[in-house]
């Protein structure tokens, strides 16, 4: 069986080559836009800057966004303290000292956000501190607290900047025409041209789509990254799998959250979705399915 460290490298690898392959991915489908409808290469970083505004200011102030649409309180060392402590233990193993938040709802869940270990936000609901025990909870905020060690926010800003930009290329290439073509000889255009022309249209129609897929990939692999690291602080897989198992367990679903903000909970806060379901429908999952992740857990 895997070490965390094994499983943590692993993670690494994996999350580096999704990247990679996404920032091909984006490279190949504006290369083939720019080619299919003859615009203009400047096109491209300008469609970059556009994309690039709502993701960095969404990034730069996601931790009051995500508060203030999470209802969230300042947690107090006075009324908070099973949290307070945890936290405590967890920033002297990590270096890092977030400001700690509470969500008042009985559904167990928890999230973090930020633009960076100086910016960083934990925050619990009032269900995950009453329905876990310690370890049980110190394992969730372990993992909560990898999410800014690895800097899973400034990841999936970029990410979000990446598909922006794809999205909208595909947009501006399904406005324009292919009047706006130069035209050209047969002798110049030919089959190739042509071949551009179309795989530039299917690349348009589907590019946003799978850029998506991809995204949500990315999101899912850092929920297995963040799984081991949270076991690399606190050396306790079992503790984990029994917080996961309680909190996707539990059936009520978080008033408090929304589709904006589900992917960055630790599981689903929406309950509407079933591990049971085909694989074609876990594409577009944010978190992966509780059961594997708890098999990645037990063979640490």
């Amino acid at each position: 069986m895997p070490t965390f460290y094994q499983s943590i490298a692993a993670n690494k690898r994996q999350s580096f080559t999704i990247v990679i392959f996404f920032i091909s991915f984006i490279t190949l489908v504006a290369y083939f836009m720019v080619y299919a409808f003859e615009l203009d290469p400047s096109i491209i970083p300008l469609a970059l800057i556009f994309s690039g505004i709502g993701s960095f200011i969404s990034y730069w102030f996601s931790d009051k966004i995500i508060l203030a649409i999470s209802k969230a309180r300042p947690a107090t060392k006075e009324e908070d303290y099973y949290f307070y402590s945890v936290a405590q233990n967890i920033s002297i193993a990590t270096g890092i000292k977030p400001k700690l938040y509470v969500i008042e709802d009985t559904a167990p869940n928890a999230f973090a956000t930020g633009r960076d270990k100086n910016h960083a936000v934990v925050c619990c609901t009032v269900g995950l501190l009453q329905k876990l025990d310690r370890s049980e909870l110190e394992a969730v905020v372990a993992h909560e607290f990898s999410h800014i060690k690895n800097y899973d926010m400034l990841l999936m800003s970029i990410v979000s900047i990446l598909v922006g930009l794809i999205t909208l290329l595909a947009d501006l290439m399904l406005r324009s025409s292919f009047g706006r073509r130069n035209r050209k000889s047969s002798k110049d255009s030919g089959q190739i041209s042509l071949l551009f022309t179309i795989v530039g249209l299917l690349l348009t129609l589907l590019s946003p789509i799978i850029a998506q897929l991809i995204q949500l990939a990315i999101s899912r692999r850092r929920e297995y990254f963040a799984d081991a690291s949270a076991v690399a602080i606190t050396r306790q897989p079992t503790a984990l799998i029994s917080a996961l198992t309680k909190i996707s367990s539990d059936k009520e679903p978080l008033e408090a959250a929304n589709k904006a903000t589900a992917h960055l909970y630790i599981a689903n806060p929406l309950k509407n979705h079933h591990d049971s379901i085909g694989w074609f429908a876990k594409l577009f999952n944010t978190h992966p399915p509780i059961k594997d992740r708890i098999q990645a857990l037990s063979q640490i």
